[in-house]
């Protein structure tokens, strides 16, 4: 099915044709109409275009309105306001009209276009490190990541995934060079044991490891040796890497299975996926000049990246000793993306606190001319997830919170809500709701922000029925199929010819900017703008209910009206949820 058009581009149309032919010089100005709470819409474009022309406003206005067809299918009233605004009041009947082409909408998308010329984007997310354990920190990338991913697919652009995990680089010289040494460390690990505790048991080798890099003088060199040997692909120095990497791999799965996150193994390729292409990169950008040699080191300068000292900060590609910094990686990652997958977006969701190193990434990309007016580059930065103290999270001993342990706890949280509401549920029902509360919680939490602020993470909060939580919007869609179940043979229906009430015209004209929301929230990677329109859709829905029977309305006809509203309500917001990686249970 086609899309549909939405009431204010239906009105906005209205408009700019009446304006056009009270004024012909106006023909294709935006009437600049937006949502009101003077009446349903209000259109402001009449005062600029005035001015423009040396018109008195409130007279242009006037000649406007004489000019728009009101009483019919769609406009109801129109009425200028001081200035010259133009207050709207749209027909009861359009409204359900419009909400009825939504509702048949056959391939389920409620209206939502797709995009007719779609583009190519890779999304760079939930990049966690082989051989350490997942923290809080992990979980923005993941969580934020796979909603653009969701929303972007939605609307119709190719989406490849790419989870870039840091599985290369000295950190494997270090931790292959101390197993070596201290084989008996391996028994461990080499147990079958669950994807948690052989991460966990590699996260203890990890430290072990660290700790004697940095205080070993003669242990560092031959670490370092060791990672020459792994960048050279040495076969037994490969094979325990391989090691690491596969049984981290299980514990990540394990991880994002738990957040109710598909990630698939052919998406995962990390810093040595491009291990290949580093010599290539290097030769490529300092035979163009746009990298030069510098102290040995092969480097790229920029006018308006100085150090606390007043001296240019360069990026580095190359070290003098012959090794490949993140700047390789990611400058080869973004060659990979451009020339072998054909993308004309990459869209980088990491934190913040790395802006400076992507910013000069991207530039260098640009002067080599792999990122152009065709292929654009894009940081989604995220902020800090804080603690109730507004302070960086941490344990109480002053170590990154687990991932594993956090979300347990929220899952925890979550099903003694569950438990407490819920009246005919099982044990194993409440375990599965509370999974799908507790985690949702989580999300919603992380995805109702901006992403660029931080945000604190309060459990409490985010289980909460009441407020802008996720399990106030899950409780609002059981209670609607709650509704929709005790109707028995009654079915939705819409019916034009009815008056609707103030608050049933309300939860209407939010139902129909459905389709638009989405399509923003897509174009500006901004899951959180999805996110303010669900809550409010609820919020509305929570007033249609105290205020209009739905079951016991005063004609056959309204309760069948109501009903659809109900179900079309019911409808968007798990399709809403979903694009936010949400789940929506039938019942709670």
């Amino acid at each position: 099915m086609a899309s549909v058009t939405s009431l204010s581009d239906s009105v906005q149309q209205h408009l700019a044709d009446a304006l056009a032919s009270a004024l012909p010089e106006a023909d294709g100005v935006d009437p600049l109409l937006r949502r009101s709470d003077r009446a349903d819409f209000q259109a402001n474009g009449i005062l600029a275009l005035a001015k423009k022309a040396k018109a008195n406003p409130r007279e242009l206005a006037t000649q406007v309105v004489s000019r728009v067809t009101t009483g019919d299918e769609l406009i109801e009233d129109v009425e200028v306001s001081g200035p010259g605004f133009l207050n709207i009041t749209i027909a009861d009947r359009a409204i359900t009209e419009n909400l009825a082409a939504r509702y048949a909408d056959e391939t389920g998308r409620l209206g939502v276009p797709q995009t007719e010329n779609p583009g190519t984007t890779v999304v760079d997310y939930a990049q966690p490190n082989v051989a350490k354990e997942m923290h809080v920190g992990h979980l923005r990338s993941a969580v934020i990541g796979d909603s653009v991913v969701q929303l972007l697919e939605f609307t119709g652009e190719n989406v490849v995934r790419r989870h870039h995990i840091g599985d290369w680089g000295t950190q494997f010289g270090m931790l292959i060079q101390y197993l070596d040494e201290h084989p008996h460390e391996l028994d461990h690990e080499a147990d079958e044991v669950s994807g948690e505790e052989a991460m966990s048991n590699l996260d203890r080798l990890y430290k072990a490891a660290r700790r004697k890099f940095d205080s070993d003088e003669e242990f560092k060199t031959r670490a370092r040796r060791r990672v020459v040997d792994l960048q050279a692909g040495d076969p037994h120095t490969l094979a325990m890497w391989q090691k690491f990497v596969d049984e981290s791999k299980i514990y990540f799965f394990s991880v994002f299975e738990k957040l109710d996150m598909e990630v698939r193994d052919p998406d995962i390729v990390g810093e040595s996926g491009y291990n290949d292409m580093l010599a290539e990169t290097c030769r490529l950008l300092e035979e163009s000049g746009v990298a030069v040699r510098s102290e040995g080191a092969l480097c790229v300068f920029f006018d308006d990246v100085k150090g606390p000292d007043g001296n240019p900060v360069p990026l580095i590609v190359q070290k003098s000793d012959g090794g490949y910094g993140y700047a390789a990686t990611d400058l080869s990652a973004i060659r990979d993306r451009v020339f072998s997958l054909k993308a004309t977006s990459l869209v980088y969701v990491v934190d913040a606190r790395q802006s400076l190193h992507f910013k000069m990434v991207f530039e260098t990309a640009r002067r080599a001319g792999w990122l152009n007016e065709d292929v654009k580059a894009f940081q989604l930065a995220f902020g800090t997830v804080l603690g109730k103290d507004g302070k960086p999270f941490k344990t109480r001993e002053g170590e990154t919170v687990r991932l594993v342990d956090l979300l347990d706890e929220a899952i925890d949280r979550a099903s003694a809500v569950v438990r407490e509401k819920a009246q005919d549920l099982s044990e194993a029902e409440i375990a599965e709701r509370g999974a799908q509360v507790g985690i949702g919680a989580v999300k919603y939490a992380d995805l109702s922000t901006s992403a660029n602020r931080d945000y604190k993470f309060d459990l409490d909060q985010m289980v909460s029925l009441n407020g802008d939580t996720s399990v106030y919007l899950q409780y609002a869609y059981a209670r609607i199929r709650s509704i929709l179940r005790k109707a028995g043979e009654v079915r939705p229906a819409a019916h034009p010819e009815l008056e609707l009430h103030a608050a049933e015209r309300a939860l209407g004209l939010h139902l129909d900017t459905f389709a638009e929301v989405v399509r923003e929230a897509a174009a500006e990677y901004a899951p959180h703008k999805l996110a303010a329109y669900l809550y409010q859709l609820a919020s509305l829905y929570t007033a249609f209910y105290d205020k209009c029977p739905v079951l016991k309305a005063e004609s056959p006809a309204q309760v069948e009206n109501r009903l659809f509203l109900c179900d079309l309500t019911a409808r968007t917001l798990h399709q809403g949820m979903a694009l936010l990686g949400i789940r929506t249970p039938e019942r709670l």
